[in-house]
């Protein structure tokens, strides 16, 4: 039996209690499509300014349903994640204090904060002071530093519920909510906002319901389902969304108009497709991690870990490696097959990143793709995947640019 086949019949035990997580994730999805009661015209077009847009009211009506949020806030000129973060970051006053509490952020929302880079619009040029405290040596939020670090002059603390491009756990909600839990005890009207990339529908509830005022994420990633062509959502407490929509476009405009550009249908599709997508993506994830432990490389989480993002790290140890690793995760893409991923420069990273994403969205991360910074220990992260076939047949074409036998 060869590599593959053998992991398939271990993901499949491995991957069984997400099964339960996808149904109940879907039925919550329907029910919110019901409770905003979705009909053919909001499917419609506007123009201008777009007041009363019946499409954009259905479909932040749904992500403030799923979400269990006062309010959401869904448009397509959110160009990224990245936007969607910095937006919430933006309601932040000269003098407030914003506190990280699970370590260093992703690497462009370093640049946000103003950690590194020289932007004058970063929140510490801006007046805004910053804090972070740093996970525990295994990689966990340190409950004890946070209780210390976060103090009454604290307005917001921010958590990282994915893993971003470092080895360390992704949080579960569980864990989140104790994180919540220590801030609140330290301040009970700090503002708690989690980055809630990668991780929608990976598990039975969001971080609203662990405690978090506020979320936001990228459409191009899990709620999506692979159809959203652009855009990021916010949800949370309706005070906060206000004021993210302020910035967003104007104060008193807020998220009063704005088009949809005829997009609700695709937006609204994807995310009743979102559930169902984020399983195929987890089980590839498993699958993906099987098989690269069997051949010896650290893997993180490893095959039986419970899931709370879609991303897969593998540790490759070498350039080479990680970069004949991304090169067959896009020869065997559906779009660009025939081009090489070569690191390159990217807005918001310090170091070259490679990215192999032959999607049909470009930077669709729920779409099957892998991307690392170039730098050691070369950890290459594998992320999405419209279905498991699909990753299976890209882990040939990984394992055959990479040099292994298919049939060892």
């Amino acid at each position: 039996m060869g590599i593959i086949e053998q992991a398939k019949a271990k993901a499949s035990e491995y991957y069984g209690p997400m099964e339960s997580v996808v149904l109940a994730n879907q039925e919550k999805v329907l029910k919110a499509f019901h409770a905003a009661r979705v009909a053919s015209h909001s499917f419609g077009e506007s123009t201008g300014y777009a007041y009363s847009d019946q499409g954009r009211e259905a479909l932040e009506e749904v992500y403030r349903q799923v979400f269990r949020a006062e309010a959401a806030l869904c448009r397509p000129q959110i160009v990224s994640g990245t936007h969607a973060i910095s937006l919430c970051l933006s309601i932040l006053e000269p003098g407030d204090e914003l506190v990280s509490v699970s370590g260093p952020p992703y690497d462009t929302l370093q640049a946000v904060i103003g950690t590194r880079g020289a932007s004058p619009r970063s929140l510490i040029k801006r007046g805004i002071i910053y804090k972070e405290v740093p996970l525990t040596r295994e990689g966990s939020l340190d409950l004890a530093a946070i209780s210390q670090q976060v103090t009454s002059s604290t307005k917001m603390a921010i958590f990282q519920r994915s893993r971003g491009y470092s080895w360390r756990r992704s949080l579960s909600i569980a864990h989140l909510a104790e994180g919540i839990k220590a801030v609140r005890s330290a301040n009970p009207s700090c503002i708690i906002f989690v980055d809630n990339c990668y991780g929608e529908f990976v598990e039975l509830l969001e971080p609203l319901e662990a405690g978090a005022d506020l979320i936001a994420g990228s459409l191009i990633k899990n709620p999506g389902g692979t159809l959203a062509v652009s855009g990021g959502y916010i949800a949370g407490r309706r005070d906060l969304v206000n004021l993210c929509a302020e910035v967003l476009t104007a104060p008193s405009l807020g998220g009063k108009l704005g088009s949809t550009f005829g997009l609700t249908r695709s937006l609204l599709h994807g995310l009743f497709l979102a559930p169902h997508v984020v399983g195929e993506a987890i089980y590839g994830a498993v699958l993906a991690a099987e098989v690269f432990r069997t051949l010896g490389y650290e893997v993180s989480p490893l095959p039986e870990e419970p899931r709370t993002d879609i991303v897969q790290a593998i540790k490759f140890g070498s350039e080479e490696e990680l970069l004949s690793f991304c090169r067959g995760v896009q020869k065997a893409a559906p779009v660009d097959a025939h081009y090489t991923p070569v690191p390159s420069p990217m807005p918001g990273y310090v170091d070259e990143v490679v990215m192999a994403g032959g999607t049909f969205i470009q930077g669709s991360s729920i779409e099957l793709s892998a991307d690392a910074p170039l730098r050691p220990p070369y950890i290459g992260y594998l992320q999405g995947g419209m279905s498991r076939q699909h990753v299976e047949i890209a882990l040939r074409f990984v394992l055959r640019e990479m040099g292994f036998e298919l049939d060892a």
